[in-house]
């Protein structure tokens, strides 16, 4: 990874800054998660068994705006949180038929915990 010091403050290139993993919450991995019938969820993976998840501090995706897929949205986050409609945290969830579990990075993470809760 390539840094420079300036006046004793550490800066990075922003590629190295995209590909830092989430922040870890008691060592469970921050992840996306797609199920075939319940929607899109962000949290914390507390367990996997076959299709069947647990997440902890959990947020349903229910409509993005500023990511063109979940995989950018993994990587990424939303450049548009004004326009998402996540609603607020569960502490827990079990998700059954889940077809996608993608990884979360640093920028993500902190994006989609930005983002406003949407309710009505």
């Amino acid at each position: 990874m390539k840094s420079v010091v300036v006046d004793g403050v550490k800066y990075v290139e922003e590629s190295a800054v995209k590909s830092c993993p989430a922040e870890k919450i008691g060592g469970l991995k921050y992840v996306i998660v797609r199920t075939y019938s319940a929607g899109v969820f962000a949290g914390y993976l507390k367990s996997r068994k076959g299709q069947e998840v647990v997440l902890l501090n959990a947020r349903r995706l229910w409509s993005w705006h500023g990511a063109a897929s979940l995989s950018q949205m993994a990587m990424d986050g939303t450049s548009k949180p004004e326009l998402c409609q996540f609603p607020c945290e569960v502490d827990k969830v079990e998700l059954l038929q889940v077809i996608e579990i993608l990884d979360v990075t640093k920028k993500a993470q902190d994006s989609i915990k930005g983002v406003p809760v949407w309710k009505k």
